[in-house]
């Protein structure tokens, strides 16, 4: 399956909390849209692997997604080395995005940046006719390469490079980040209190895509940094 958007998450629900709006704004134009998790967050404090495989399928559902799969990578302890590049290409070469969108390239998480670093060499790599990946049925994949990289941006503040306008999506946003419900706040729930179960973690989303909004003029925003300029024919586009 072709898609047009591919957004990888060292998480699941890394890509809810960061960019699901754009997901959402690009898939009411028609557009395909997918999400690949590097790994199934089992060094969370809270949940398990197996609720956060079930949370995943709901914001699935809810934000439409053409597909979704997890590469199964180690929690906290993948690299940006050969060994996780590969799974990385052929995921690349099987979905053969035009857009990828990754994680942020520093954050709070150690993971995080290292996501970053491992999706992006990895778009570089898979356009190598060189190296060799198999699909599904075996046999080896063509090499592609994505037209463009962006990361989006977690919990550090890093200057956007562009906001995207997703006013309209925020509401299913909102619900995407909620089918996480072992993640975030939930005043019913009995596990351990951890940084992103706070009602001010909440807030800080809210807020957070209530500022990137602001600097365009739109009620809530995502933004995004890019490896390279920003090529356009036409400088109206950038209106």
């Amino acid at each position: 399956m072709k898609l047009d958007i591919l957004a990888f998450g060292a998480h699941p629900d890394d890509v809810e909390m960061s960019c699901s709006g754009t997901l959402l704004a690009a898939a009411a134009v028609g557009r395909k849209i997918g999400i690949v998790d590097f790994t199934r967050g089992e060094l969370g404090t809270r949940g398990t692997p197996a609720t956060r495989a079930a949370e995943a399928e709901v914001a699935s559902k809810i934000l439409g997604l053409s597909v979704r799969e997890n590469l199964g990578l180690p929690d906290g302890f993948f690299r940006n080395d050969r060994e996780h590049q590969l799974p990385v290409i052929a995921a690349i070469r099987r979905y053969r995005p035009e857009v990828v969108l990754c994680n942020a390239i520093h954050d709070r998480h150690p993971d995080h940046g290292r996501g970053a670093q491992l999706a992006s060499e990895a778009c570089f790599l898979s356009g190598l006719r060189m190296i060799e990946t198999l699909g599904d049925d075996g046999l080896p994949q063509p090499e592609w390469r994505p037209r463009v990289v962006y990361h989006y941006i977690q919990d550090r503040q890093i200057a956007p490079d562009f906001v995207v306008d997703i006013t309209e999506f925020w509401p299913k946003k909102w619900e995407s980040i909620k089918a996480y419900r072992t993640q975030f706040h939930d005043p019913e729930s009995t596990e351990p209190t951890t940084y992103l179960s706070t009602p001010v973690f909440s807030n800080f989303m809210e807020a957070r895509a209530r500022e990137f909004g602001h600097m365009i003029g739109a009620e809530f925003g995502e933004g995004f940094t890019r490896e390279r300029p920003l090529g356009v024919r036409d400088v109206m586009e950038l209106i």
